[in-house]
């Protein structure tokens, strides 16, 4: 299955902001974000300069690359999603991020699961999650409302589920899921909206580029 494997630091560097790809690292002095807020490269501070003067395309552009890169989606899956959000009811923009929210991964870390969705991304992967009750491990796999999202069985006695009930009990999680913390479960009440979505991200630059 393809992936990113480079530094991820180097994306929240070339996005300008943080995109909270490295969990509890993110937060801290080592952030690459806070000691470089310039683009990577040799050219990067001229880089930072150019910010201010980029075209509409340019715009557009690096908006669809943050949020490809904030969901971790590559670009072939990156424009499924668009045409199926383009294909349903409503606004094309909200359909897109209500998509790449409802995957596997991005839910298991907003449950607080994962300190990253490419740490829940690895957890789904290894099998440590059941959906409705059976084995999923297909981080792209959609969930929907009344969907319950649950650690196996099997996996509750591993060291890292068993220090993630304390660390639950202090986080809290977003309003369209619901999460018991206690038996590491979660249940997707209702499907997202905007104001569940805490990124800076204009999904009306995605939509404009992908209809040039």
């Amino acid at each position: 299955m393809a992936r990113y494997s480079g530094p991820r630091c180097k994306i929240c560097r070339r996005e300008g902001e943080k995109l909270f790809l490295k969990g509890a690292r993110c937060l801290s002095p080592k952030c690459a974000v806070e000691k470089r807020s310039y683009p990577p490269g040799e050219h990067g501070r001229e880089a930072e300069y150019r910010r201010s003067r980029l075209s509409d395309y340019s715009l557009q552009l690096r908006e669809k690359q943050k949020m490809r890169r904030i969901y971790g989606v590559l670009e072939r899956q990156f424009r499924r999603y668009y045409g199926e959000a383009v294909s349903r009811p409503g606004l094309t923009g909200m359909n897109l991020l209500s998509i790449l929210e409802r995957r596997l991964d991005n839910v298991v870390y907003r449950l607080g699961f994962a300190d990253s969705r490419a740490q829940a991304r690895q957890l789904v992967q290894h099998g440590h999650f059941n959906v409705n009750g059976r084995r999923t491990n297909i981080p792209s796999f959609i969930v929907t409302p009344g969907d319950v999202i649950e650690v196996r069985a099997s996996s509750h006695s591993l060291p890292y589920f068993k220090s993630l009930r304390e660390t639950l009990s202090k986080q809290g999680t977003t309003a369209w899921l619901n999460r018991d913390a206690d038996a590491l479960r979660g249940e997707v009440v209702r499907e997202p909206e905007r104001s569940d979505i805490d990124y800076t991200i204009s999904e009306q630059l995605v939509v404009e580029y992908y209809s040039r």
